[in-house]
């Protein structure tokens, strides 16, 4: 399917639902295709599910809360070595 800019930018979300469902949009502008509009799958990825199915990786839906790491202190940080590279 072809829209101009002008229809995209009218009924932006009419054409971002029927990318999502699978439709092709190519975008024109003075008749000539500038763009494309494609989905993009969810989260269904085979790997995704094969990782999750197997309990290699969790998810309860929300955003992830970051990696439990804490780095050892190991001399001078990074702004106190800038500050001393600056003079």
């Amino acid at each position: 399917m072809r829209v101009s800019v002008r229809d995209l930018k009218a009924h932006l979300s009419r054409y971002l639902a029927e990318a999502g469902a699978g439709e092709r949009i190519e975008i024109t502008s003075h008749r000539r295709v500038v763009a494309r509009l494609v989905g993009v799958a969810g989260a269904e990825h085979a790997g995704v599910a094969r990782l999750l199915a197997t309990g290699a990786a969790d998810w309860a839906g929300g955003k992830p809360r970051g990696a439990a790491v804490t780095l050892p202190s190991r001399g001078k940080t990074i702004s106190e070595l800038l500050l001393e590279d600056r003079g």
